[in-house]
């Protein structure tokens, strides 16, 4: 019997390896696929010339589209919806992982080797020994302790923007979105939290399947809410490394301008005088380019990209998307401002100073 389990233990991490690659190659064709086109329409040659203007009617909303092009948009308030499903998504996925690592990833040997012991003792040693397998060293143990500290940051960012979208922006009845863009913002906040998390998704999905089909065994006896172990559940987060720090701190520099932008953006809405229907936004990054929130956008993701060591080329890609996606609206959105106002600053970039 000992070697028919050692047979399914290997043919089940096979068949996860397999999936698993399957995943993140699919993932990663989907980052490409979205950012190569907005990359080709940004080139400078006049026979894309039709091609940009395809993607920039997919791209345009609020105050840069046209009333004449309301066919097959949405309003922009639906912005809602994106805000919404990425707070349910990471939430869940948060919670998810943070309960696999707690049980099956303890940074110290010591915690893997009581987690063994007290899972031999209540019955769940194959269970729980299997799901180690797949994390025995402590580099990997490591890297699952990351997704959750990247899945907390991506939380923070949701639950603030679902909060400017509820509270901060007073979206106008008549601003609208392409229907194009609408579905884009669907799969992009569901395709990043999981980019954040590829290490272990597959594994916490499984683990979790384990984890019902155990409770409906043993049932009520397996819910202990008095156990529950708070700090054992925060303290490997406090042993993270340097460069987790680094990048939550620039992931808060951004964090921080960008709510700060987005004040300016509302309160320019809100108190907007009946007989001006536009003003332009000054004030913190405003000082400096079109679209400082965009901006900061950018510096978040930075700032998940260095907390994740940078050693995953996935969420590279989803960086990529990010700035090629929002350079190629800012584009669009400081050259509307440059023919709205004819006292517009000159010395305002679009979107990176000084670069761009």
């Amino acid at each position: 019997m000992e070697v028919v389990g050692v047979l399914v233990e290997a043919f089940s991490l096979r068949s996860m390896d397999t999936i698993k690659t399957c995943f993140i190659w699919l993932l990663r064709a989907g980052w490409v696929a979205g950012t190569l086109p907005i990359l080709i329409a940004s080139l400078p040659s006049s026979r894309l010339g039709s091609f940009h203007t395809l993607l920039l009617g997919f791209a345009k909303r609020g105050k840069i589209m046209p009333s004449s092009s309301h066919k097959y948009t949405v309003p922009q308030s639906f912005f809602l919806h994106f805000y919404l499903l990425a707070v349910v998504w990471t939430t869940v996925l948060l919670m998810g992982i943070w309960w696999f690592a707690y049980e099956v990833a303890p940074l110290s040997v010591e915690s893997l080797s009581y987690s063994a012991a007290a899972s031999h003792l209540t019955g769940g040693f194959h269970v729980f020994s299997l799901h180690k397998s797949w994390f025995a060293s402590a580099e990997d143990r490591f890297n699952v302790w990351k997704s959750v500290f990247l899945l907390l940051l991506m939380e923070i960012h949701v639950l603030r923007r679902l909060y400017e979208t509820l509270f901060v922006f007073n979206y106008s009845s008549s601003a609208r979105m392409h229907i194009f863009g609408y579905f884009t913002g669907i799969c992009f906040y569901i395709a990043a939290p999981l980019s954040l998390c590829t290490f272990c998704a597959l594994e916490v999905v499984n683990f979790a399947a384990d984890q019902v089909a155990e409770f409906k065994v043993e049932g009520q006896e397996m819910l202990s809410f008095t156990d529950f172990d708070l700090w054992g559940y925060v303290k490997p987060i406090t042993r993270l490394g340097w460069c987790q720090w680094a990048g939550a701190a620039i992931f808060a520099w951004g964090w921080f301008h960008q709510y700060c932008c987005h004040a300016i953006l509302g309160s320019l809405r809100g108190h907007r005088d009946q007989t001006v229907e536009y003003e332009i936004p000054r004030g913190d990054w405003f000082n400096i380019v079109s679209s400082p929130h965009y901006l900061a956008e950018m510096i978040i993701y930075v700032g998940l990209l260095v907390a994740s060591g940078g050693t995953d080329f996935t969420i590279w890609l989803l960086l990529g998307f990010v700035v090629a996606n929002l350079a190629f609206a800012a584009a669009e959105t400081h050259r509307w401002y440059l023919q709205k106002f004819e006292d517009y600053p000159p010395d305002r970039w679009a979107v990176l100073p000084f670069v761009y």
